[in-house]
């Protein structure tokens, strides 16, 4: 093959006219940008090579995809199930925190109708036996709890306290067979007791004349009577009232207003009515000091137990 620049004088020129000649194509187009529409016919013929050119790099992916192992599809599927998992947990935990934050701004609104102080608190624990209806809440003496001081959720009244401990108390629902309270029918009067069935849906009225004007759902209210419980608080809604011609008393049975199952933050009431009558009872005269002091006293703890029973 004959070389275009050979060893004679004419080639040498040859040389240095094609290279004066690039620099100036190369300082003309850098300037003036007139080999614009050059280039731009020069790719149409090249990009063809470029595909070309691409084609082994593309089939080694495509082999290096299709040549990967079942083990590792299977690991990542794996991955991937374990992240959905997680991440349906992370769902109903949000879900799970939004109920709560609902069953919070009803207890906070429940605030609003309750005159006496109250103190939120937390259920924590409730008591194995099913003969037992007690549940533990996470407050004692260090917030003043005290014996004796009503229980409340965002429905209606719950229980009582009936321990203090350092930092726990435990409460006594009012289904539990051996708690009673003292209510009136929020329609008429009528005063009754409330004692509890045993089950969490169930009460009953007690000492009811066959003559009192009860009815399927009256509001049962709180009446204060023998002054544990402030008055005027939801107990319960009359579900059910039999009167049999041959007894004295009827049967009326009635649904807790509070949630007994189910609430986890209740209010406990300081209720000045009875922080008084705590305060009165602990700063009576001792026994010794005469008799008639430790007969008040028990005058007193048995106005608590039976106060309100005749209607």
């Amino acid at each position: 093959m004959k070389p275009i620049f050979g060893q004679n004088t004419a080639n040498r020129y040859r040389l240095i006219l094609f290279t004066v000649i690039s620099f100036m194509l190369i300082f003309v187009d850098h300037r003036f940008n007139v080999l614009s529409p050059v280039r731009f016919t020069l790719t149409i013929f090249t990009s063809p090579i470029q595909y070309i050119a691409d084609i082994p790099a593309q089939l080694m992916t495509w082999s290096e995809a299709s040549v990967r192992n079942t083990g590792e599809l299977e690991a990542e599927n794996a991955s991937l199930q374990s992240e959905v998992l997680v991440l349906k947990r992370r769902v109903q935990k949000l879900a799970s925190t939004v109920a709560e934050n609902t069953r919070l701004k009803e207890l906070m609104n429940a605030t609003d109708v309750v005159d006496d102080q109250v103190l939120i608190a937390e259920i924590i624990g409730v008591d194995p036996d099913p003969y037992r209806h007690e549940a533990i809440v996470n407050k004692g003496k260090p917030e003043n709890v005290y014996v004796g001081q009503a229980v409340l959720d965002a429905e209606g009244l719950m229980g009582q306290i009936i321990e203090v401990g350092l930092f726990s108390s435990r409460v006594l629902l009012i289904s539990d067979i051996s708690h009673g309270i003292p209510v009136h029918v929020n329609r008429n009067g009528v005063r009754a007791i409330a004692v509890g069935s045993g089950t969490l849906d169930s009460l009953k009225l007690i000492h009811v004349p066959d003559t009192a004007d009860i009815v399927v759902g009256d509001l049962l209210v709180s009446s204060g009577l023998g002054g544990r419980f402030p008055k005027g608080y939801p107990v319960g809604v009359v579900t059910t009232v039999e009167h049999d011609p041959g007894q004295p008393f009827a049967v009326v049975n009635a649904k807790p207003m509070a949630n007994l199952d189910r609430s986890r933050y209740v209010l406990l009431v300081f209720s000045e009515e009875t922080r008084q009558l705590e305060g009165a009872m602990d700063t009576s005269p001792p026994p010794e000091a005469g008799d008639d002091a430790a007969d008040g006293k028990e005058t007193i703890d048995n106005t608590v137990a039976t106060e309100g029973a005749e209607p």
